[in-house]
């Protein structure tokens, strides 16, 4: 019998369901989280020995825009793993495990993260 499955699958024309996006984000955001709370220790130590190196963080967090962006994205990227973690717990519970409600499940997901980024950003630039 002739095997007629495909050797090599070519992985970028397939079209991946919503769920898969969802965990693939879910795992980019923990890494980015990794690398923000090893850029973040040193920062908060010099930060915390002086009133006026906390001025000066404060001043390079309330002036610069690259660093607001950081900012803005690290908070971006907490969100949407603290929400896609809701999401893993709840399905834990047996509860959105079938294909159409992990569909759903993820859809609010992403949304939610949008909404909090939408707020996040106007908490770094506007406040």
């Amino acid at each position: 019998m002739k095997n007629k499955r495909p050797v090599n699958l070519a992985i970028h024309t397939m079209a991946l369901p919503i769920t898969a996006y969802a965990s693939i984000l879910h795992r980019i955001c923990a890494v980015i989280i990794w690398f923000y709370s090893v850029a973040l220790i040193p920062v908060i130590y010099y930060a915390s020995r002086t009133q006026q190196q906390f001025d000066e963080v404060k001043s390079y967090f309330n002036d610069v825009f690259f660093i607001q962006f950081l900012v803005w994205g690290g908070l971006t990227a907490l969100a949407y793993y603290c929400l896609a973690s809701v999401k893993h717990f709840i399905q834990e519970f047996g509860y959105f495990e079938e294909l159409s409600g992990g569909i759903a499940i993820s859809r609010v997901t992403i949304g939610l993260a949008l909404v909090l980024s939408i707020i996040a950003g106007g908490w770094v630039w506007l406040v």
